[in-house]
């Protein structure tokens, strides 16, 4: 009697087959470096920058924000070059997102100034009249906790020392407090005063928005 005619043993041999086959075509190819690739142009997150993706993160920001951009006509046209797979070499986890309540951000690094996010953070129906995202100005009242942010890029294997990640939030806040700051207007308008010298976590999202596809650009630029 051949194996057909007996359906636990042809059961079982056609799991193991099939289980097979899912480990040497899905996850045998995931620790391929052809499978990972890798850019001298992308960059690990700052500490600043990881601060606010966690903080978009968080506020359920990626259930409206896609970040992945189609290799689409229309999807370029409106958005931008089409996502690369070395990009997301040090997002962990990857926030491609679903849905597109909101526009995809995944460009949105250098394309507008900060005093313009800081704007539409404070109140996104001031930029866009119809906008159904819900303003998120009290980022700006908030003081930016950085106590464990070397912690957290140690764990996500950024690389940075300490000493890094001290220079990294010390350099950002000298930035956005900085008299010269061009976008120190609007900031000052949206963060109260008593926080105007110190981080806040809408410094930090901002950071985190301005990073998204800026490296990706300046790779582009030099190929």
């Amino acid at each position: 009697m051949g194996i057909y005619s007996k359906p636990v043993v042809f059961a079982v041999v056609s799991a193991l087959v099939i289980l097979i086959g899912t480990v040497v075509t899905v996850f045998v190819p995931m620790f391929l470096p052809s499978t990972q690739p890798v850019s001298a142009f992308v960059k690990p997150y700052t500490a600043i920058e990881q601060e606010g993706r966690d903080i978009y993160m968080r506020e359920g920001c990626n259930n409206c924000h896609t970040q992945t951009v189609r290799p689409l006509r229309t999807e370029v046209l409106r958005f931008g070059e089409y996502s690369k797979a070395e990009e997301f070499a040090w997002d962990r986890p990857f926030l491609w997102g679903s849905r597109r309540t909101g526009p995809d951000l995944n460009r949105v690094g250098g394309k507008y100034p900060d005093s313009w996010h800081y704007k539409h953070m404070q109140s996104p129906q001031s930029m866009f009249a119809l906008s159904n995202m819900p303003p998120y100005g009290w980022l700006a009242a908030n003081r930016l906790d950085t106590s464990i942010s070397f912690k957290k890029t140690s764990t996500l294997g950024y690389g940075y020392t300490e000493e890094q990640v001290k220079q990294q939030i010390a350099e950002y806040k000298a930035k956005v407090t900085a008299p010269e700051y061009d976008s120190r207007e609007t900031r000052d308008l949206v963060t109260p005063a008593g926080l105007r010298g110190e981080l806040t976590e809408m410094d930090a999202i901002v950071a985190y928005m301005q990073k998204l596809g800026r490296d990706v650009k300046s790779m582009e630029a030099r190929q």
